[in-house]
């Protein structure tokens, strides 16, 4: 089983996530990552789902979305060029100046950004790839991880290539 990468183009209308989601779900997929968002096209959104299956597998669910209403387009950019990137914020204890400053060289080495400093914590905000943020969340559980987010992974093509509907522009 690997992991693959859908684009999934759809109308910008109530339910749709929904409907995606249950299609996972009903079919016995747990999604890995999940982000959606409004897009380069009037009135669509972009869903980038990560899930684990076979290609035959992943070839059936495909085949299923598509058959779904507002679904414009699916794409399994799994082994197609591209780039793919999270973002995490983690809120990590800092009770001493020494603590901080050990945190701030670790997030340094990471290009993570300091986004808030208090009392007893700082928050990293870290955007990369998947192993990139993996790597930072394993240095930092000595200082105390207190919370943490991430988007989930969101990917585009490479090159000149797109996933775009097929409509004429």
């Amino acid at each position: 089983m690997k992991a693959h990468t859908l684009s999934i183009l759809v109308e910008n209308k109530a339910g749709v996530l929904s409907r995606v989601a249950g299609l996972f779900s009903r079919r016995g997929f747990n999604i890995e990552s999940l982000a959606v968002g409004v897009c380069e096209e009037p009135n669509m959104s972009r869903i980038t789902v990560v899930a684990y299956g076979d290609d035959a597998q992943i070839e059936q669910v495909k085949k299923q979305l598509n058959k779904l209403i507002d679904i414009v387009k699916v794409s399994d950019i799994t082994y197609r060029d591209h780039v793919d990137r999270e973002l995490a914020l983690i809120k990590v204890g800092a009770e001493t100046g020494a603590t901080r400053a050990e945190i701030m060289q670790i997030a340094s080495i990471f290009r993570a950004k300091i986004i808030d400093v208090g009392t007893r914590t700082v928050v990293l905000e870290v955007t990369g790839d998947s192993e990139k943020i993996d790597a930072l969340e394993k240095l930092l559980p000595q200082y105390g991880i207190k919370e943490l987010v991430r988007t989930g992974k969101i990917a585009i093509l490479r090159g000149s290539k797109t996933v775009k509907s097929q409509k004429p522009e």
